[in-house]
């Protein structure tokens, strides 16, 4: 354990839903833990967190060491009858319709609350629902109001006794409350900018393979983290939740489910004694949530004609990675295109990922090496070659280092006065390219609507297998269906665990509509293709060639 890392709390109860400590009174005792922060993730509501926000900013007004206080929630929800919670952190808790939804919970609460307190009448225990709102006047009614409500009357001598004769599961005076799915819920936290985080999973005791399948569901659904370190796991635990983070590539969080006086001997920070939730965990999930993605197309979009950058841009590049967000190329060049590219225009950038050969590579500069790679087969290429052919149609294919194609011929030396790679000439393209290629591109250079029957020629053979899009009009992109820059930017928001509303993608042609319908933000550059206008939310004032896309990053990056 390294002591020098501040600890922090990532799930926390107070008054306004189940804890026995006001959202003032957290604040004072986090202090007294010497916590960094905490998230106060109270049941359904964020009735507490002006509150505790508030107070602690007064505190560091007055030069003391306020903890920071994150914003959450504990949403309880429901999967094949087992009670599922989903926390979320970094809630925008002022959010409209993310209150009204939460007045939906409440409201479902009370209407649950409302007949079990009929039915324990009915048992003979003298019980409204005002009572024990003027009992509980600031917390949101679970069933622990109630044992304690039992409890306070004589109506029992334990709290467990409550449990075991009245309000348990298989009680018949408990009603279970109306409950929205998980991927309900997750959706509910991303709405309101939120990271959504499944708590305490092994709580829900279920089988490995079961808590996988949980897991990878909701993960499809949006999952972006995971309750590691909890009170109540054993390093055992611990490890296995860790892993299924790895596998599922989530956010690792970490908190006591502190809630006072109803857990007695488990504390906030430290749990029942050996918790201790680092920093670090907190600072990368904060990341996720502040940290902005542009993905951008190189050619007609980042790049003027003359494939170069101006300073106004670069300017703009540099300001948007100094404040945390990134900028991803993404691009049906090679990726040694790319990468030269970024040398020449010193866009080497920390932590850049790029999107090459129209998705169907995702390449980690900082590891120099690639995080996904989707080729078309040896049998796909021979086919593509030999119907070029026929269409009187140059056509190429490529592997990590070099073009290949069948002769030297105009349609070449074009491409590779743009595109600087070593070329292969051979007979047998797809015997070169026996493990595959990253896509092929065929080239006309004055007819487009030869490139386009060459397509409709295709469409038969290639029909739900492999794409076939323009980069330009002189280029159609050949490349399989598994991929394209639409998949690789989900791939990577993902890998970055970024917020899905913090996704941007721009460009101008046909082979850039899929990422733009990926990302929350779409955006066209002034010279882009009609369809690829009517596929964004902003279209730029400016083009390529006069900073278009420098407007984006000052209006939304900067």
């Amino acid at each position: 354990m390294n002591m020098d890392n501040k600890t922090v709390d990532l799930h926390v109860h107070s008054t306004r839903s189940d804890g026995t400590y006001t959202p003032t009174e957290l604040v004072d005792y986090s202090m007294e833990k010497g916590l960094a922060a905490f998230a106060l993730t109270d049941h359904d509501t964020v009735a507490g967190l002006e509150e505790a926000i508030g107070y602690a900013a007064s505190l560091r007004c007055k030069g003391m060491p306020a903890p920071e206080i994150i914003p959450g929630i504990e949403l309880s929800t429901e999967y094949h009858g087992k009670d599922i919670h989903i926390v979320g952190l970094f809630i925008d808790y002022h959010q409209k319709s993310f209150l009204k939804k939460l007045d939906e919970f409440v409201n479902s609460r009370i209407r649950r609350n409302q007949k079990m307190c009929a039915l324990l009448r009915e048992a003979g225990i003298g019980i409204t629902y005002e009572q024990l709102l003027a009992q509980f006047p600031d917390g949101v009614i679970t069933r622990v109001h109630y044992a304690r409500y039992l409890l306070a009357h004589g109506y029992i001598k334990t709290l467990n006794e409550a449990f075991e004769r009245y309000i348990g599961d298989d009680c018949p005076y408990f009603i279970p409350r109306e409950k929205v799915t998980p991927a309900q819920a997750i959706r509910l936290i991303q709405d309101a900018e939120g990271i959504p985080v499944l708590a305490h999973p092994i709580v829900y005791r279920m089988e490995d393979r079961q808590l996988d399948a949980l897991v990878m569901e909701l993960k499809a659904a949006g999952l972006m983290g995971i309750e590691a370190v909890y009170s109540t796991h054993t390093q055992a635990q611990e490890r296995q939740v860790r892993g299924l983070a790895a596998k599922h590539h989530l956010l690792i969080s970490g908190g006591s489910d502190f809630h006072g006086g109803a857990k007695p001997e488990l504390d906030l920070g430290s749990g029942y004694g050996n918790l201790y939730v680092p920093e670090e965990l907190l600072n990368r999930i904060r990341k996720s949530r502040h940290s902005k993605l542009l993905f951008t197309d190189l050619d007609g979009t980042l790049l003027n004609d003359e494939s170069s950058i101006s300073t106004i841009m670069k300017t703009a590049l540099d300001q948007a990675i100094e404040r945390g967000h990134q900028v991803i190329p993404a691009s049906g060049r090679p990726l040694l295109s790319i990468l030269k590219l970024r040398e020449e225009l010193a866009l080497t950038y920390p932590g850049m990922l790029v999107i090459a050969f129209n998705g169907a590579m995702v390449y980690d500069c900082d590891l120099g090496e690639s995080l996904i790679e989707h080729c078309l087969s040896e049998e796909e290429v021979r086919y593509i070659d030999a119907e070029a052919a026929k269409f009187g149609i140059h056509v190429q294919g490529f592997s990590a280092t070099n073009i290949v194609c069948r002769e030297q011929n105009e349609e070449i030396a074009f491409y590779t006065r743009r595109i600087d790679l070593p070329v292969i000439y051979t007979e047998d393209i797809a015997a070169e390219l026996a493990s595959g290629t990253f896509k092929m591109t065929a080239v006309h250079l004055t007819d487009p609507s030869r490139l386009e029957a060459f397509r409709n020629h295709l469409a038969d053979y290639c029909n739900g297998r492999i794409q076939l899009l323009f980069s330009s009009d002189k280029y159609l992109e050949i490349f399989s269906a598994s991929t394209g820059k639409g998949e690789a930017l989900n791939f990577i928001r993902e890998h970055l665990h970024i917020l899905p509303s913090h996704t941007y993608a721009a460009g101008d042609m046909e082979n850039d509509i899929s990422m733009l319908e990926a990302a929350h933000t779409a955006i066209a550059l002034s010279n882009a293709l009609p369809a690829v206008k009517a596929a964004a939310d902003i279209v730029t004032s400016q083009d390529n060639n006069h900073d278009g896309l420098a407007e984006i990053l000052k209006k939304q990056f900067l």
